[in-house]
This record gives C-alpha cells, structure tokens and sequence, in this order.
C-alpha cells in the first residue's frame, strides 16, 4: 500500500536518495527544502512530489507546516528526519555559538518536526518515526566533539520516545550510517578555524584525510536508501539500524572497548551502594 513520507532535506545527500527511492516504488514524497530553486527542482521529479520551503531551525514554522501537509497532501504516514550537518573543530577553538548552530539543526529541529506530527500519528495510531543520526551516536572520534553531542542526544531521544509512544502503534528507528558518499564532509561540514598548536598532531591528520575521502567512501547512498525504505515499511522494525561495513566494525569494536572498561572497574562500580 502506498504511503506518504515526509522528509527533511531532500536536496541532496540520503534525503535526495530516499526520497526517490520512495517515488519509484509508488509512494507520496513531501520533502522539505530550503528555497523556492530547491523546490522547483525537487519538484520536478514528478507528480508525487511536494516541496515545503522550511527552514528546520525556524521551529515556530514546522507546526503549520506539517498541519498543511497532513491537510493539503495527506495523513504523514513516516517521518524522516534527515537534516543536519557536521561540524568539524577542536572543542577548545570551537565556539558556544557554533554548539548552538549544531544542535539547532541536528536536535532541535528534529524534535520539532517529532512534536508537529505526532498528535497526528497518535490521533490514528500508526506511524514510523525514523531519525538519522550516525555511527558518530555511538562511536567518536577526535576534532567531532559538537558533532558527537548532538547525534548522542538524538539518539537518547529516539530510544526513550519509542518507549513513550510503542504502545500508541507508533514505531521510532534511530538509523546510524557510517561513511556514504554524500556531501556530508564536503559541502555540508562547517570546519572550525585552527588557533591552538597543541593539537596539530591530533587534528590535522584526521581533516586532512577527511577531506581527501570526501566522495570515496565505502558507503553508496542508493544502497542506504533502499535500506532506509525496507525498514520504513517493516511492520517490525529494529529501534536502531547501522548502514555500512565500516559503522558494523567500529561499533562493534566500540561496545568490546566498554564492556571491558566496565568489567574492569566493576569492583569499583559495585562499591557504592548503600551499605
């Protein structure tokens, strides 16, 4: 049975590639974007597709704008919240200000969009919520400390509002791609200014080689979309996916990593209950 989608960002990377996936296999794509360019061309891609001009940070505009989805286009059947960014930058040279900026984008937004469309998805029990969030909600690396933060806290989100909402017959995933081939560490990635020598050895390495892959990565995002697609339309989905061989490895190297931390220091750990 068709269904519609509503997603954020649909201008490129996995929104672009979800979203016409969705339209080859019969569905209804509602795709926000960010100007009237973006929605002509996103538009274009056919009868089944409605652009939302809609700036996730603006989150006084997402309530009337899901409404006049769920009025003008149809009941939202899945929500993807796909729109985000990376910022790349040492904590100490990275400013309070660029937090906020990814944490408006990347958790604020997406919570927003959740609020807007779940007194509708409540009112007719059913619906699929999928947030993508990144193997960096799990695992980290040095230089992605913003980053790191808000996909953590997506992720905390999404677990603890699929138990708020599972016996309402609405389903959340949290999706955690590892490196695709989108512009996310190109175009999409705000890079903070270098200032603090100490930290040469540490960053310098690690953007450069970033930089370098950016479009080589192991991951294809036609792939992740198909993925992205079964899943949506599971009638069992899992609370979290991984997408691509390298977020398997690293998770997986990352979960022995704590579990041997914590057996070592269970002791410890133990000691502090109440007598």
């Amino acid at each position: 049975m068709a269904k519609t989608f509503l997603i954020t960002g649909v201008s490129s990377g996995f929104g672009r590639a979800l979203a016409e996936a969705a339209l080859s296999n019969g569905h209804t794509v509602a795709g926000t974007v960010r100007n009237e360019n973006d929605k002509r061309t996103f538009e274009a891609l056919g009868p089944d597709v409605h652009a939302v001009v809609l700036d996730v940070t603006n989150t006084d505009a997402i309530a009337p704008a899901v409404a006049d989805v769920e009025h003008r286009i149809g009941a939202i059947d899945i929500l993807v919240n796909n729109a985000g960014y990376g910022h790349e930058g040492i904590l100490e040279e990275s400013s309070i200000d660029d937090l906020r900026r990814q944490f408006e984008v990347n958790v604020f937004g997406a919570v927003a969009m959740i609020q807007a469309v779940l007194p509708f998805m409540r009112k007719r029990r059913a619906g699929h919520i999928l947030n993508i969030t990144s193997m960096g909600g799990i695992i980290t690396m040095p230089g992605l400390s913003y980053y790191h933060g808000s996909k953590f806290a997506l992720e905390g989100i999404s677990e603890s509002l699929g138990k708020e909402i599972k016996d309402l017959g609405i389903k959340v995933t949290a999706i955690e791609p590892g490196g695709f081939r989108t512009d996310w560490a190109g175009r999409s990635m705000v890079r903070a200014e270098r200032s603090i020598g100490d930290y040469d050895a540490v960053i310098n390495p690690i953007r450069k080689r970033r930089m370098e892959l950016s479009g080589w990565q192991v991951g294809d995002p036609q792939k992740a979309a198909q993925a992205m697609l079964k899943l949506a339309l599971s009638a069992d989905p899992p609370t979290h996916l991984l997408l691509g061989s390298d977020a398997v490895r690293l998770v997986e190297e990352k979960m022995k990593l704590l579990q041997a931390e914590f057996d070592a220091w269970k002791s410890v750990s133990l000691s502090t209950d109440v007598a």
